[in-house]
């Protein structure tokens, strides 16, 4: 019996700490999320020599469903990108063609950002496809956080080999990610910033990505307008409305 106890002892906070970090992955997965949402947002690209600035407008219905429209720059404006059940089209105006991305093309930069097509479609999930493990209490920006290890379960369809991230303990705000190859590599680092009251939430509205191996440049991601569970339906996405969404 002492012996049972002990077991107990041993794997009982282990489990319950898995089951508090995955409650606080999905609270701050649920933030950014409704069951719907449409939104303008800009983002730019920094080069040491050089940045562009890109406008869009986005749509989304649950995990599964999206649409990218850029707005400008000229050369780029009407290009769009849908994303169904974890498969990308993009649509190029320019040469009136609509060209679907193999999954070899899901870490390949988006629209020449540090973000890549896996980032926009989401293709894996952060509550299915990996174990949760909270390592210590840190602090972002003058907010207490939890910081969270994300490793993926075997055969989980990811493209990351960990994930530490930072969330808030107030708001459940992601605030920091942290993205490691198979071999334990830091490849980029996402923080979040400027907080404000969008749709009807509190929540980050600007995003910077900035490679491990070049800290020197970076893209910046920010919501200008945001709404959450709005009026869309399932037929909205598709690769027809994808060419003529406006």
């Amino acid at each position: 019996m002492r012996a049972f106890f002990l077991i107990l002892i041993v794997i009982v906070p282990q489990y319950l700490s898995a089951q508090d970090a995955y409650e606080i992955i999905k609270k701050a997965d649920e933030k950014m999320r409704g069951t719907s949402s449409k939104a303008l947002a800009t983002m730019r690209i920094v080069r040491p020599d050089w940045s562009r600035e890109i406008s869009m407008k986005m749509w989304s219905l649950g995990t599964k469903r999206s649409i990218v429209l850029i707005t400008g720059p000229a050369r780029d404006k009407g290009t769009s990108t849908l994303m169904r059940d974890k498969e990308i089209w993009n649509w190029q105006p320019s040469i009136e063609r609509v060209i679907k991305l193999p999954p070899s093309m899901m870490m390949q930069s988006w629209m020449g950002s540090d973000f890549t097509n896996d980032d926009l479609v989401k293709q894996s999930s952060i509550l299915k496809d990996y174990t949760h493990k909270l390592i210590k209490d840190t602090t972002i920006g003058g907010l207490a956080c939890y910081q969270i290890e994300l490793i993926p379960i075997e055969g989980a369809p990811v493209v990351w080999g960990k994930i530490i991230m930072c969330i808030s303990k107030e708001e459940d705000l992601q605030l920091s990610s942290k993205f490691y190859d198979e071999d334990g590599y830091l490849i980029n680092t996402m923080n979040a910033s400027k907080i404000k009251e969008m749709g009807g939430k509190i929540i980050p509205s600007y995003m910077e990505m900035i490679p491990a191996d070049n800290p020197k440049q970076k893209t910046v991601f920010e919501y200008l307008e945001l709404e959450f569970d709005v009026d869309i339906k399932d037929s909205f996405f598709s690769i027809q409305n994808m060419k003529r969404v406006r």
